[in-house]
């Protein structure tokens, strides 16, 4: 299975995943996705795990340690910051071909780069990734109620919390855990 992230970060937040992806790569961990947001003057979110899902406490300051330093060379903030290193939690986003087969059954939405059959947006069941798509298949009532996604076109996808959701997060049982640390720029 493709294991690429779909997730095409822009700006500030592509430069900086530039940076950190080879670092966390080169861990044996997977870049999920990296967010700036103006969350306690500016925080920077870095999402990873395992490639089995998992993430703990110590990965998460694992990954800290090691992106840290280049991240203070590179300086692609140049303003303070709290570095905030976690596991993609249970309604995470879906950001590789892997995930929407991994999760097939459970409830998601996704956003189109680009409208697919007059909408770019969808809410309903995975059903699984065939031939570089990945299938939704809508509440009843819609028409038509099931899509075939082409993955490159995807912009943005994730899970639904729900109670079925919880109940599997809950058999898997992976760490949900977050390693916070404010940065000053030299």
């Amino acid at each position: 299975m493709d294991t690429r992230r779909l997730t095409r970060e822009t700006g500030l937040e592509a430069r900086i995943a530039h940076i950190v992806e080879p670092i966390v790569t080169d861990l044996g961990y997977e870049l999920v996705r990296v967010k700036v947001t103006s969350q306690n003057g500016t925080t920077l979110q870095i999402m990873a795990e395992r490639p089995d899902g998992t993430m703990a406490v110590e990965d998460c300051e694992t990954i800290s340690r090691n992106v840290s330093p280049a991240l203070d060379v590179d300086d692609p903030i140049g303003r303070a910051y709290h570095l905030e290193v976690s596991s993609p939690g249970i309604d995470r986003p879906l950001t590789r071909a892997k995930d929407f087969a991994l999760w097939a059954g459970h409830e998601a939405k996704v956003e189109m780069e680009t409208a697919h059959n007059g909408r770019k947006r969808f809410r309903g069941i995975l059903l699984g990734v065939r031939d570089g798509t990945v299938g939704i298949r809508l509440p009843e009532g819609s028409d038509p109620n099931e899509f075939w996604l082409p993955l490159d076109d995807i912009g943005e996808a994730k899970l639904v919390l729900t109670d079925a959701l919880i109940e599997a997060a809950q058999r898997s049982a992976p760490a949900n855990d977050n390693d916070n640390d404010e940065h000053q720029p030299d």
